[in-house]
């Protein structure tokens, strides 16, 4: 502990050199030749270590290219927002690789990862936001960069550092491929059962089995109302802040009620479907949001899973004439004839154990890796403010 006492903080430009990239762009890419890596690489497909490059400058570019050596850093200088401005990854491949100009290299003496984690910790980003430029593009210069602080400590402790921050995200990078693994096989299986029903069942018209239900608000000015929003590819409802009649105007709003299955006919096409949680009650929604029940007494969910299927969004997107984007409504009425492949009540209510069973343990083991990444970011940071001793850390992974 007493070790740790005695880090130094030292500016980015006491411990090393930043170097401005040098532009290229992707019409320069070739197969193989000189690794490179643009800025856009370190936001999307990058994480606090790279080896291998994703795309090839041509060889004889290397004279006229600014170089990150195996060791340094590479840092975006630029991004849509703060948070992710001043996103690092340290180069540890075997060769040189070609910077793009909207990113800082960082050449220095630390350990490579170490300082790569320094740049994800909300150490650097306390420091970061004082610099970064809130623009229509948010940006960095290497001069405020280089006046942000690192603590020091001393060689051996920032590979134990290194080794600690590494155990955590190897243990969330295999909670991620097993939730992954997971996924592929609900997605799979459900994909399976109902083309098994469209092939094997009776069709019916939708609209022989779901109903529109509809309960319309007569707006109070003075009322305050909360909505509901949803969104694209099945990812469920979300809440809006409360309004007044008044700031509502003019727009048509209906009650929701938990259970109804709702549905976004301006995103159907993308497979805006979802059922109203039983945590979301006494909100309402807008025209676009039609709500539905089944008819039969049968449970609503089994046609959440069906629309969250390729032939269920393609069918979605069939009943949804025009062009891209806000001029693809859904067309109710046709989506209300279009057939659907229905199995006994029975085997519906086994369909949707099963298939509920299985996304529910995709989403506990993506709810895990979520809350180790949030473990791992407050031990990072008390790693490196000293309020965390390294060597009861060291015990914990």
């Amino acid at each position: 502990m007493s070790e740790q006492l005695e880090w130094p903080k030292k500016a980015l430009s006491e411990v090393g050199e930043l170097i401005r990239g040098r532009r290229f762009t992707k019409k320069d890419y070739v197969e193989s030749g000189l690794g490179c890596i643009h800025y856009a690489q370190v936001h999307t497909h990058f994480g606090a270590i790279a080896r291998d490059p994703l795309t090839f400058l041509a060889e004889n570019s290397r004279t006229r290219m600014r170089l990150a050596h195996p060791g340094d850093l590479v840092i975006a200088a630029t991004s849509e927002n703060v948070d992710d401005v001043g996103k690092a990854v340290a180069w540890l491949g075997d060769d040189d690789v070609a910077v793009h100009d909207d990113c800082y290299i960082f050449r220095h003496g630390l350990d490579p990862a170490y300082v790569s984690y320094f740049f994800a910790s909300s150490l650097f980003h306390s420091q970061k936001i004082k610099y970064a430029s809130e623009t229509k593009v948010v940006r960095i210069s290497g001069a405020n960069l280089s006046m942000i602080e690192i603590p020091v400590p001393p060689k051996s402790v920032q590979e134990r550092i290194v080794e600690v921050i590494s155990a955590v995200d190897a243990q969330a990078s295999a909670l991620g491929r097993e939730a992954d693994a997971l996924d592929a096989l609900f997605r799979g299986r459900k994909e399976e059962l109902f083309a098994h029903y469209a092939a094997t069942e009776t069709t019916l018209p939708i609209g022989e089995v779901l109903e529109e239900v509809k309960r319309p608000i007569t707006v109070d000015p003075e009322t305050e109302y909360r909505q509901i929003g949803i969104r694209s590819h099945g990812r469920g409802l979300f809440t809006k802040e409360a309004v007044t009649g008044k700031a509502l105007g003019s727009k048509k709003v209906f009650w929701v009620e938990p259970g109804d299955l709702v549905i976004n006919i301006v995103f159907a096409w993308e497979g805006a479907v979802a059922i109203v949680p039983p945590e979301i009650e006494g909100y309402c929604g807008s025209h676009r949001f039609p709500s539905y029940r089944r008819l039969d007494g049968g449970d609503v969910e089994f046609f959440r899973l069906f629309f969250s299927t390729k032939p269920g969004t393609r069918l979605l997107a069939n009943c949804s004439p025009g062009g891209a984007g806000r001029n693809r409504t859904l067309n109710r009425k046709r989506l209300m004839q279009s057939p659907v492949g229905m199995p006994s009540a029975q085997e519906q209510e086994r369909a949707i154990c099963e298939l509920q069973a299985l996304e529910a343990t995709v989403l506990a083991v993506r709810a895990e890796a979520d809350q180790l990444r949030g473990v791992r970011a407050a031990l990072l940071s008390g790693l490196l403010d000293r309020t965390i001793d390294i060597e009861s850390a060291e015990l914990e992974v």
